[in-house]
């Protein structure tokens, strides 16, 4: 049993400026010693988990510091760093129109990001420089890491995993990191098949073949995490928020169909992994914008359930889904399972109160129970929010679950 709510977060980090130098160096054909990078980055990575502790995170990461981004403010690390780690894709200029199939089925086609329902409703806000969301100008072009910009590679021949040396490089260091910290545990992040899936095909016959190839690739990276004696946290904000990018809208059965197949691909290859040992992570998009198309918690929960994992981490503090913690006064987490909300948002920089904090953890304890809670981030905060105001929400999340554990073990 627990003496007190822990605390995690979505993955992300802010980035240390060097590293960022070295990244963005490499990424322009400049010359940069590959021993300097790997110093660099095991130090990063060794410091980052010092500070996560230091703030009173329970569960630290590695701030997916081996997720090269090229500058300060990054939406799409967590996902684009796969097309380094796998074959089978290529840019999608490359490849000819005639052959490309757009992502999506069961009669749910994904637009791209520029066409989502949200950024068509609010093209003014995204075409003003001053709007307010990171770097946008011409409508769904920013500079915050290609999140509505440039299009995505797009699958080209059989995918194959490649990533097996920066996959064993980013588990070293976590541990070497957890290790000199005096953590005993930490997790790290992984891109879900869904999520990573959502680039067009010009190769597999169908959907669901595609979308099991690139679920049997990640199986690889899954597995080697999970051995290593890590939690695996998988990435998916794809299962929600391609809700928004399926324009017009569809009916709710199609998109749950959609969404189902990718849940059991997920499965697929997760089969035999402990899932104790397993995160699955879903929010609604990380950019500063609106999100009135959002598709409800109450509508996909039932599948979020269905994969087999221990904990489920879910955005619950963003202004637009604090109220679904009503959601589970309906719906009953399984027995033996974990829920991470999110009780500090990345889609502000408000930094929440503490007390605030406490409430909201108060609130998940007394509808899923005191044992059943982590407190967690809605999302990475590195790479959407400056630095400082990152390391500030993680100290206001690490001192409302200290406000939060007073008052749930004292009324025990």
């Amino acid at each position: 049993m627990n003496s007190k709510i822990r605390t995690t977060h979505g993955g992300s980090l802010p980035r240390p400026a060097a590293l960022i130098e070295m990244n963005r160096a490499r990424s322009e054909g400049q010359a940069v010693d590959d021993r300097a990078l790997s110093e660099c980055l095991a130090a990063s990575v060794a410091d980052v988990v010092r500070q996560q502790k230091d703030a009173g995170i329970d569960i630290p990461d590695d701030g997916e510091f081996g997720k090269a981004t090229t500058q300060a403010y990054d939406y799409g690390a967590w996902q684009s760093y796969i097309f380094a780690r796998v074959s089978g894709f290529s840019p999608a200029a490359e490849v000819p129109k005639e052959r490309l199939r757009r992502a999506g089925s069961f009669g749910v086609a994904l637009a791209r990001f520029r066409d989502r329902r949200d950024w068509q409703t609010f093209g003014e806000f995204y075409r003003d420089p001053a709007g307010g969301a990171f770097g946008t100008g011409k409508l769904g072009e920013t500079r915050g890491g290609g999140i509505g910009g440039g299009r995505r590679p797009v699958c080209s021949g059989p995918i194959r995993y490649t990533g097996h040396a920066a996959l064993k490089a980013d588990i070293d260091n976590l541990k070497a990191a957890l290790a000199a910290a005096g953590v005993a545990q930490g997790f790290m992040c992984s891109v879900a098949p869904g999520s990573c899936a959502r680039t067009e095909d010009a190769f597999y016959k169908d959907d669901e073949e595609y979308v099991y190839a690139v679920a049997e690739a990640l199986r690889e990276e899954y597995k080697a995490i999970v051995e290593a004696g890590l939690t695996l946290q998988l990435d998916d904000p794809g299962l929600p928020d391609s809700w928004d990018m399926a324009n017009p809208e569809p009916p709710l059965e199609a998109y749950r169909k959609f969404a189902r197949l990718r849940i059991e691909a997920m499965n697929h290859a997760l089969r035999g992994l402990p899932q104790e040992r397993i995160r699955y992570h879903i929010c609604w998009g990380s950019w500063h914008g609106p999100h009135v198309t959002d598709i409800p918690l109450r509508d996909i929960v039932d599948l979020v359930l269905e994969v087999n994992a221990g904990e489920y981490s879910i955005e619950a503090g963003n202004v637009r889904h604090q109220h679904e913690w009503k959601v589970w006064q309906e719906v009953k987490l399984p027995e033996g399972k974990v829920l991470v909300p999110g009780v500090v948002s990345h889609a502000t920089n408000v930094v929440e109160d503490p007390e605030l904090v406490a409430e909201r953890i108060v609130r998940f304890a007394g509808v899923v129970g005191r044992d059943n809670v982590i407190a967690g981030t809605d999302c990475g905060l590195g790479g959407r929010v400056h630095p400082q105001i990152a390391w500030a929400k993680l100290r206001a999340l690490a001192e409302g679950a200290r406000l939060a554990s007073r008052q749930l073990w004292r009324s025990a």
